[in-house]
């Protein structure tokens, strides 16, 4: 697990030199911690080309977190004759496998790497390689011979890649910023990043927060060649297939994929455990891991002092259950201090509030394994959101329930609020109100931060002038489309998979773990079983009011009752509390005083309204404050261009 970042630029152009490649790595010290590296070419000679003419500058840079192979696996890392040079950051989980072929079709390997085994693959089958890899990864290749720069990026965007194109350079990093140590690169604010921030919570691919700054879509390679860059997919998943099944079969089919998922996640040459939340998906991780292991894995749970945000009393059950070596933490998380923390790891607006208890787990779990297992994907796949049952009940109410009459009466607005994470009225409010909209919309409703109306009465008026022509749902509707006629659920899984997966829950993550040094491992994300898992029907993952249908049918032996029985608590904060305590003063301060930066965009007297509805308790706004004092935060921190 690593950090990588260069570039490459024509002849004559300023390209770079070894003291931005070495602050570009620098800047990414703490995805590798281990061992840095640095290559070379310039602009002037190509020994692979006989006609001797300029050929493009090259910079690779690497920082690296040691995994596998710990004494041989330095990068950037050459073919024999040194024509394909690669930088690579992530797990090639199938490495060996592709190993013994190339082995048996000539390749000599000098390491005992997966990264090698990349590129002797690349050697054999060029861009087509990508199709071949298992596992996470951010890669680019300089191929001397074609004179072409690739990057890569893993089918469910687990790890991050950026770029940015200045003329006829290209320079690319793990994250943003990595890419800012490069002199003249814009920091320009993206107006229309703004306003999909504030839908979604997160900057969606193919956008940044910065003008002239893009992300790699997950599942997609990028070839960059005599200045002219193109972005081609390498994944291509048939969303709307249905593929008509059985319980049992399907149940056998589950079992072969998802053992040999974790199977081969156990590789490393590095201390490994697993986070277990004592959720069904990483009990269900920890069993099967616990399986396949001979000594007791090594689990960790983190607490808080709340009841309402604490499930470890479910971890130690399983963790007892399934004989591992468990670990506790208690925290009583620092609100003032963590927000500054994640302003900078996270140096792309970013306010999904589980990213703070995510901080305290990679944080602790560190200080004992280098890589963590976790049960990520599991509600994407197997239908656990409530969300997903809300669709179909939401469905059958349309029919016959008077949505008119509900609206005009009132009686919503006068449903109690309340800042706790279950209340019953506040989900039955959100429920209603999105009644009698289309199922996409009604499902962005339920999603998004702020609505449209609530951004536009937001937005200052000279911002709004300024925003592109592109509503912010289309990047939901889009990929929801992409499953055609089939049920609810599964467009609604379909399109999670495809835009709050890579976008959140892997951005969260990703800069949580390798902000620590810390690689995480998601078996329910191999790529296999995603693949199958899409063309699953609904009704094996949702049945009546209980979602994971097939995951409880199948492995039901595994855990004990009360891990499948117990309602679902997902992971937060008490962010609604925080407001109005201990980040109180500091909320008024950030966002309602005379040097709140994001008056830039926003309303002083909107934000006002939306603080005071807060603090008195009239209204729960806490993740619409959380949304913008985490934009306020990353303004301040990162100081972008807003002219």
């Amino acid at each position: 697990m690593c950090g990588i970042a260069g570039g490459v630029w024509q002849h004559g152009a300023p390209g770079l030199d070894a003291a931005t490649l070495q602050r570009m790595t620098n800047a990414l010290e703490h995805r590798g911690p281990d061992d840095a590296g640095h290559w070379f070419r310039d602009s002037r000679f190509n020994a692979f080309h006989q006609d001797q003419r300029p050929s493009p500058g090259v910079a690779l840079g690497f920082r690296r977190l040691s995994i596998i192979d710990l004494s041989t696996g330095h990068q950037p890392l050459g073919n024999e004759d040194g024509s394909i040079q690669i930088v690579f950051n992530g797990e090639i989980y199938n490495y060996r496998e592709l190993r013994h072929r190339l082995e048996g079709s000539g390749h000599q390997f000098k390491t005992n790497s997966d990264t090698e085994t990349i590129v002797h693959l690349y050697e054999d089958l060029g861009v087509d390689c990508f199709e071949h890899l298992n596992g996470m990864f951010s890669i680019a290749i300089w191929d001397g011979k074609r004179d072409q720069l690739i990057l890569a990026r893993d089918r469910l965007g687990k790890k991050p890649l950026f770029y940015t194109q200045i003329g006829n350079q290209l320079f690319f990093a793990s994250e943003l910023k990595s890419l800012l140590q490069i002199e003249g690169t814009s920091k320009a604010i993206n107006p229309g990043a703004i306003d999909l921030y504030l839908t979604y919570q997160y900057v969606p691919h193919p956008h940044s927060i910065y003008r002239d700054i893009q992300k790699l879509p997950p599942g997609h390679y990028a070839t960059f060649i005599e200045s002219e860059l193109t972005v081609k997919p390498f994944w291509k998943v048939d969303w709307s297939r249905e593929a008509p099944t059985d319980l049992a079969s399907a149940g056998e089919q589950l079992r072969m994929l998802l053992i040999d998922a974790i199977r081969i996640r156990l590789r490393s040459d590095v201390p490994l455990g697993a986070f277990l939340s004592g959720g069904i998906d990483s009990s269900l991780v920890v069993a099967l891991a616990q399986r396949e292991l001979e000594q007791p894995i090594q689990t960790f749970a983190i607490g808080f002092s709340e009841a309402d945000f604490d499930e470890t009393r479910y971890a130690q059950l399983v963790a007892n259950h399934v004989g591992t070596k468990h670990e506790r933490f208690e925290v009583t998380p620092d609100a003032l201090d963590i927000v500054d923390k994640l302003s900078y790891q996270y140096d792309e607006p970013f306010s999904d509030s589980s990213a703070v208890p995510t901080w305290y787990l990679c944080e602790l779990t560190r200080k004992h394994v280098t890589v963590a297992l976790s049960g990520d994907g599991g509600d994407e796949l197997f239908g656990g959101y409530e969300r997903y049952r809300a669709l179909m009940l939401s469905q059958r109410l349309q029919r016959w329930l008077p949505l008119d009459w509900l609206k005009q009466s009132g009686i919503l607005n006068r449903l109690p609020d309340s800042s706790a994470r279950r209340s019953f009225f506040r989900r039955v409010r959100r429920f209603c109100e999105a009644l009698g909209q289309p199922p996409v919309e009604r499902y962005m409703n339920w999603i998004q931060i702020f609505g449209e109306a609530q951004r536009l009465d937001l937005y200052d008026e000279s911002f709004i002038q300024k925003l592109p022509n592109y509503n912010p749902t289309r990047f939901l509707q889009e990929a929801w489309s992409k499953s055609g006629k089939r049920d609810l659920v599964s467009c609604a899984t379909a399109a999670d998979l495809q835009t709050y997966m890579p976008c959140d829950l892997m951005t969260k993550v990703d800069i949580a773990s390798m902000a620590h040094s810390l690689e995480a491992r998601q078996p329910l994300l191999d790529y296999r079983l995603v693949e199958w898992a899409a063309s699953l029907p609904s009704h094996l993952k949702l049945r009546g009011n209980q979602g994971k249908y097939l995951l409880r049918q199948t492995f039901s032996e595994l855990l004990p009752k009360e891990i499948w029985t117990r309602p679902k608590m997902g992971f937060g904060v008490p962010i609604a509390k925080w407001f109005r305590t201990s980040l109180r003063d500091r909320t008024y301060d950030a966002l309602a005083s005379t040097d709140t930066r994001c008056h830039a965009f926003f309303r002083p007297e909107a934000i006002r309204s939306l603080i005071d509805a807060h603090m008195s308790g009239k209204e729960n706004q806490a993740y619409r404050l959380w949304n913008l004092l985490m934009f306020e935060l990353w303004m301040r921190r990162w100081n972008p261009d807003i002219s």
